[in-house]
């Protein structure tokens, strides 16, 4: 299967110029990143600020171009001008702050903007926007003032917007940054929706470690480079590594690593209230059965 997303070797180097024009100091935001990303996967990036996470997203849509090394976009080098069109059709890019990617007057004329600007027909418009508003349970709003909605409805209609566009992928860079909770949790739903019904790749950056456990490979930079990669599961066991690195793991994760630490054999990697609910109700029962405690 052709890879969606193939990075390799990717630099990034930020420039500061100096009042004569000269480079005055360098900044390696990306330091030689490979990834791959086939297409359906659910993709999470995650790191601290300053991790370069940001930068590899803009890389994904072309926004930036690589100092060094290759980005392909289904099969598109990013430094080919003539397929930046291409690329950023396939790829569509879901920024943190939904009030700087609204730009129309009601909602459904915002998520026609995309189509129009592609040389859509209107019929063919009109049955898109449709689509991505029900995608994203927003189409009940679709008349109203984008700002009278709050904070994780925008963002829908944000990602609506993306939808309408038909792109294989959908890279969203820290959607829920800014949101509360309930906004949080309506735009992650509406991503995995887009995930499993409608098969699209989503490439989610973030830093909410509770986002990202279901999801088939996490990512986790650091000072610009690939600090792990593999599955929730792999790279939640390794706790008092992250912790090294300043970065947080979910909070059940934790909870379990403490019970562990404390005498009681939990495996690593739980994720959910569930799975620890299950070993411990294990754990209780072997204990009943051994007429012991479960600490030993």
């Amino acid at each position: 299967m052709k890879d969606i997303i193939n990075i390799k070797k990717l630099i990034h180097d930020y420039q500061k110029y100096n009042e004569d024009g000269k480079v005055e100091s360098t900044y390696r935001a990306v330091d030689e990143v490979s990834l791959d990303v086939q297409p359906g996967q659910f993709i999470a990036i995650l790191g601290h600020n300053g991790s370069g996470k940001s930068t590899l997203a803009k890389h994904l849509n072309a926004i930036l171009l690589p100092t060094e090394g290759t980005v392909y976009v289904d099969g598109k080098d990013t430094r080919d001008e003539e397929k930046i069109k291409e690329i950023r059709q396939t790829a569509g890019m879901v920024f943190q702050n939904p009030d700087n990617q609204i730009i129309g007057t009601v909602v459904d004329e915002d998520v026609a903007f995309g189509p129009e600007n592609m040389g859509v027909p209107s019929e063919e418009i009109e049955k898109r926007v449709e689509e991505g508003l029900k995608t994203v349970e927003m189409w009940e709003y679709r008349s109203h003032s984008p700002n009278k909605l709050s904070g994780g409805q925008k963002q829908r209609v944000a990602i609506a917007g993306v939808v309408a566009m038909h792109p294989k992928c959908i890279v969203l860079d820290e959607p829920t940054a800014m949101l509360d909770p309930v906004g949080r949790k309506e735009v992650i739903q509406a991503a995995w929706k887009l995930n499993k019904e409608e098969h699209v790749t989503i490439i989610l950056i973030t830093h909410y470690m509770e986002e990202v456990t279901s999801a088939d490979q996490v990512i986790v930079m650091d000072q610009g480079k690939v600090l792990m990669q593999g599955t929730p599961k792999e790279v939640f066991s390794r706790v008092e590594e992250l912790k090294e690195h300043r970065l947080d793991v979910p909070q059940v994760t934790m909870l379990a690593h403490e019970l562990r630490k404390s005498g009681l054999n939990i495996p690593e990697g739980i994720l959910t209230r569930e799975e620890l609910i299950e070993e411990l109700v294990k754990l209780k029962t072997t204990a009943d059965a051994e007429g012991g405690a479960i600490c030993p």
